[in-house]
């Protein structure tokens, strides 16, 4: 019996799946590996952490794009996090100082371009952030200021189109200069330095 327990106990051990909570830097593409030649000077997300065997990115950020992502090993706990129930948060440098009708017009619906279709956004929530976020200057800078004035905004959306954010900015006559997604669900990118990796038990989202 002890012998079967311990089996037992070893096969589930062997099944276990990870997870991960991850501050993605500037620059860095949200895949394990390429086979595209244009792409193999191109930073990957293995390259922070020794991830095991399996690991896949719940959702993507471009490669400008920074802040929070996770990944795991488990394929119905991605299913989990990508459901549209679960809120995915951004903070957007605008270029300009964003309208009360931008906003509006973000959180009623814009319309986009996704694979060459025309797609119209779900509603969300918007905001004008009261002060700039305490992030760490980008790795490339991103213009001057003396080309004008820039706004931080929150964007909460509960899809995950391609460049859904920044297109969504740019359609509303605002176009983002930096984008950092800051929460997904309840897991919060709080003071995670860019490429910090923290192994979690579960995702609370």
């Amino acid at each position: 019996m002890g012998l079967n327990n311990s089996f037992n106990n070893f096969a589930l051990s062997m099944t276990k799946h990870r997870h991960f909570i991850v501050h993605k830097p500037f620059g860095y593409i949200s895949q394990f590996m390429t086979n595209q030649k244009t792409r193999r000077s191109k930073k990957m997300l293995g390259e922070l952490h020794d991830f095991p065997d399996g690991t896949m990115a719940i959702g993507r950020l471009d490669e400008h794009s920074e802040g929070l992502i996770l990944l795991t090993t488990d394929g119905k706990m991605s299913e989990r996090v990508r459901s549209k129930k679960v809120e995915k948060e951004y903070y957007a440098q605008v270029d300009g100082l964003i309208t009360p009708e931008s906003i509006r017009l973000l959180q009623d619906g814009t319309v986009i371009s996704i694979n060459k279709s025309i797609y119209t956004t779900h509603p969300c929530t918007v905001r004008l952030l009261d002060k700039e976020p305490d992030f760490p200057p980008r790795t490339k800078k991103i213009r001057d200021n003396r080309h004008g004035p820039t706004c931080w905004i929150s964007i909460i959306i509960t899809e995950g189109k391609y460049r859904q954010v920044r297109k969504m900015t740019a359609a509303a006559g605002f176009p983002t200069l930096r984008l950092f997604r800051v929460r997904i669900g309840n897991v919060f990118l709080n003071q995670m330095s860019a490429g910090e990796v923290i192994e979690v038990e579960d995702f609370d989202v």
